[in-house]
């Protein structure tokens, strides 16, 4: 979109708010807004329904010492590539308070939540102003994203109790699971209200894994805050680790050798492969489909090991740096790469038959775990959860980072949104990993790897969105002081764990675990 796109989106906005409006500016990707807080429902409201906006972020920074309040930003991302728009808000700090946008874009609930926990400032007319990230017995009174808050302090146990909602009826019982599993996965609490068998409603409380990320960050230098993002969320810490490098590059405009963007992409593809595998295989033991499973399993298994064998990491650990890669795929590895993937196809294409082949699959996955598109828009879900529910979107396609626009592929889509729609968007995409992988190493020109990276300017406000295998996930920096002022992380978890609450009721028991797993969202990626 041009700037002159962007302008027209001014021209075009209510009379209502334009009196509201401090300041604007576009360039050629973005339009930025400053706006009374008064004035964020109409004008959020506006940009969704006409511009069809999508919401990726709304958080707060603190700059109380530095323009003497906090900051609200709305960060919406118009259709197909069409431009960003971020709306600005100061909210004064005695007030401590701002209007809740989540009745006109209902996708910004757990975002006022989670605000309201780590900077103690109130979304009015939030329709559900619970606790989200914290911990049950955490005080009510320390907000750990303060520029004030001494993370060195213990703090003090509050007893305390999460009202969580009641289903009343005859019949109607509650099965709580949780927080902690009988598997070796992370903890997270799901209350179910049921009638026998059939699930009448699920709340999710997740949080457990809260581990101040965003804080830790804003004390790390840039270049050491690489690590800190691949240990966001262990199976897509490589996505993690690219977007965090992009945002701070942006702000330093810094240019990539051609050779680490076509690298990046490599190893982001070879990432989402042996995820989808593991994803797959998962969705399929879940139907007890046990030998079907460890063939994928298998495959997941050998592909961590040529994850290992090119990069030195089976998970792909410690490759990013500021201003490239740190590691090189010469000819040899490339050879090696593209037979074991000629071999992986096939293997995965014999997989995919046996499966497809069983009744008893087909019968487990056929209409259990609906997301419809109406609830999936609503949500504003991301990845495969959305493609399978028909929402048309990739940022490989809509918004190329790396060497993405050097390539084709397709984005697997699909309109049922059940399970096996979610498992045949995963499968589908491992053929188009597998297809860009090859191009990639095919298309690679020679050159360095990586540029060494200058100073980075204070207080430019720069992100990046990835799509890893779950889906799209960002990285918003607030520049400081060799380190950030202000990090936002959004993983796509945090998108579409909501939407299991949604797909769940009107399943049986027995079949949640099948739900789940179809959405195989993260709770490391969800609690930061």
């Amino acid at each position: 979109m041009s700037v002159e796109d962007l302008k027209e989106i001014m021209e075009g906005l209510p009379p209502a708010i334009l009196p509201a409006i401090a300041h604007w500016e576009a360039d050629a990707e973005q339009l930025t807004i400053q706006v009374e807080k008064g004035a964020l429902p109409m004008l959020a409201g506006h940009l969704h329904r006409k511009h069809h906006a999508r919401l990726i972020s709304e958080h707060v920074a603190d700059e109380r010492r530095e323009e003497g309040c906090f900051i609200l930003y709305l960060v919406l991302i118009l259709p197909r590539d069409k431009g960003v728009v971020t709306c600005l808000a100061e909210i004064e700090p005695l007030y401590g308070s701002f209007p809740s946008i989540t009745s006109e874009i209902f996708a910004a609930n757990w975002f006022e939540r989670e605000v309201q926990d780590l900077f103690g400032l109130t979304a009015e007319g939030h329709p559900d102003p619970r606790p989200l990230m914290l911990y049950d017995d955490w005080p009510a009174d320390r907000y750990p994203l303060r520029k004030d808050f001494d993370a060195t302090v213990p703090i003090p146990r509050v007893p305390s109790h999460y009202a969580f909602k009641r289903v009343e009826g005859e019949g109607i019982f509650e099965i709580p699971v949780g927080p902690v599993h009988a598997g070796v996965i992370e903890p997270g609490h799901f209350r179910f209200s049921v009638a026998g068998e059939p699930i009448i409603n699920l709340e999710i409380r997740l949080g457990y894994v809260h581990r101040g990320v965003e804080k830790l960050s804003e004390a790390l230098p840039y270049a050491q805050g690489t690590f800190l993002a691949e240990r966001i969320s262990g199976d897509n810490g490589y996505s993690h680790s690219l977007a965090y490098c992009q945002a701070v590059e942006a702000a330093a405009a810094l240019q990539v050798p051609e050779r680490a963007l076509f690298l990046r992409t490599v190893y982001s593809e070879m990432e989402r492969l042996y995820n989808h595998m593991g994803d797959v295989a998962g969705i399929v033991l879940d139907t007890a489909f046990t030998p079907g499973a460890q063939m994928a399993y298998l495959l997941r298994e050998r592909l961590m090991g040529l994850n290992e064998s090119v990069s030195g990491s089976r998970f792909l650990r410690s490759l990013n740096c500021l201003g490239g890669v740190r590691r090189d795929i010469d000819h040899v590895a490339s050879l090696r790469i593209n037979a074991f993937l000629v071999k992986a196809k096939l293997d995965f294409n014999d997989f995919k038959m046996k499966v497809l082949g069983m009744p008893s699959f087909l019968d487990r996955t056929e209409t259990t775990g609906v997301l419809s598109l109406e609830a999936a828009r609503q949500l504003m879900v991301v990845g495969p959860v959305a493609r399978a529910s028909g929402i048309d979107i990739d940022v490989r396609r809509d918004r190329p980072y790396a060497a993405y626009k050097d390539v084709s592929f397709n984005v697997p889509l699909h309109r049922e949104g059940d399970v096996q729609a979610r498992f045949l968007v995963k499968c589908e995409e491992v053929y188009e990993s597998i297809s860009i992988i090859e191009q990639a190493l095919d298309q690679i020109p020679a050159g360095p790897i990586s540029v060494h990276m200058s100073a980075v300017p204070e207080m430019l406000a720069r992100f990046s969105l990835v799509e890893s295998h779950r889906g799209e996930l960002m990285h918003w920096i607030l520049t400081g002081a060799g380190c950030p002022h202000r990090h936002k992380v959004r993983d796509a978890s945090f998108m579409n764990w909501p939407a299991l609450e949604v797909a769940v009721p009107g399943n049986i028991v027995p079949d949640f675990p099948l739900v789940n797993k179809s959405f195989n969202l993260s709770y490391a990626g969800n609690d930061l």
